[in-house]
């Protein structure tokens, strides 16, 4: 829901119903993964995706449908169809796809949803989306005489509102997706109806809407400015860090979240010591300047971070190892050190580096080789 929230919650405050239709579970090469969705409003307007074109037609139909009746529906989509070709999935995946009708009766959490995520604050919304785990998808309205079905929690700042039904789901739920948000992954839970971790009653999607990663641009430098760029397109919240004020402005850096004036190491270190940089958090060193470089690659490297990179010629970067390792740095720690920064893309200009460094990190984060996909056997995304 993440990609069309704003567009829900314009409808939402307008009194419009729409329909939403959410994948929630994703097998082999499935074009999206849990919690892309496509908003289907009553004029027949569409905004987003959930699968890049392989099933939206029979979706749009399915979607007016239960738009016009109110009944939610859990639909499966993929190669084992006999009319895979019309309907199913190309790429050779299979998806779950929870069909519901959205307005303000049925989602009165919605404006808490919308102010945590604009507030930068963590909120995981968790949705039943099947009331009988047995049925397959697509009868689960037929099996659901309670009416649990689009019922919901809204979990953020330690509140718990709404209700799937049962205080000891909805308690059992809470936990769960607490552990979901703090990782920042989307997915499925089941449950009994009354919430024993060993039944299958009830499939629950949590939402899971984590603030971004960081990623931290150290030198404002003119590579600086795409990687900031390339950075916030990726979903970083992105900062520029330079001791140097003239060439540290935010109208050098338009992209980027904050600009801040100082040593690096210095800069890092308070925010290490504020709790604000965690392990989703990218370091890109850019000044190559041993002045800059190596305080803060010393701090950077004794973090379990996603990712440290620093640009530099490969001279460069072996005199950076030596003063690193007279710091006291460790081989195991040097070895997390991405330097020279980026894949081999043959780039030149800073764009071109932005997008090598990119795809390192994005490599990095997926477990990734780098290598062309035309040279590989398997899934294209594996399962993890």
């Amino acid at each position: 829901m993440r990609d069309v929230v704003d567009e829900l919650h314009r409808h939402w405050r307008a009194g419009e119903p729409v329909a939403v239709a959410t994948v929630v579970d994703t097998w082999r090469s499935a074009p999206q993964p849990p919690g892309a969705a496509m908003l289907v409003a009553a004029d027949g307007t569409v905004t987003g995706s959930v699968s890049g074109g392989c099933v939206e037609a029979d979706l749009y139909e399915r979607a007016r449908q239960v738009l016009a009746g109110g009944v939610p529906e859990l639909v499966r989509y993929g190669i084992s169809d006999d009319d895979a070709y019309a309907v199913g999935l190309t790429c050779g995946g299979v998806l779950d796809v929870f069909v519901e009708r959205v307005d303000a009766d049925g989602f009165p959490q919605l404006d808490l949803v919308v102010d945590a995520r604009r507030g930068g604050r963590p909120v995981a919304v968790v949705t039943c989306v099947a009331a009988d785990a047995g049925q397959p998808p697509g009868t689960a309205a037929r099996a659901d005489p309670a009416g649990r079905l689009g019922r919901r929690l809204v979990l953020t700042e330690g509140r718990v509102v709404g209700s799937l039904g049962s205080d000891r789901l909805d308690a059992a739920a809470a936990d769960d997706a607490l552990g979901l948000l703090a990782a920042g992954r989307s997915g499925i839970l089941r449950y009994g109806y009354d919430g024993q971790r060993r039944g299958s009653g009830v499939s629950l999607f949590v939402a899971a809407y984590a603030t971004p990663p960081r990623m931290i641009v150290f030198g404002a430098i003119d590579f600086a400015a795409a990687v900031a760029r390339i950075g916030a397109f990726l979903g970083y919240r992105v900062t520029v860090c330079d001791a140097r004020p003239v060439f540290a402005t935010a109208r050098r850096f338009p992209e980027a979240d904050e600009v801040v004036v100082d040593w690096p190491h210095r800069y890092l270190a308070r925010e290490l010591e504020a709790g604000r940089v965690d392990a989703r958090t990218v370091v890109c060193v850019l000044t190559h300047d041993p002045r800059f470089d190596v305080p803060v690659l010393d701090l950077a490297l004794r973090q379990r971070l996603a990712y440290v990179g620093a640009m530099g010629s490969r001279r460069t970067h072996d005199e950076r190892r030596k003063r690193l390792r007279e710091a006291g740095v460790t081989p195991e720690q040097l070895a997390r050190l991405a330097a020279p920064i980026g894949l081999d893309l043959g780039g030149r200009t800073p764009e071109e580096t932005a997008v090598s460094v990119a795809a390192q990190i994005v490599a990095g984060r997926w477990g990734g080789t780098g290598r062309p996909l035309a040279e590989l056997a398997g899934p294209i995304h594996p399962a993890g």
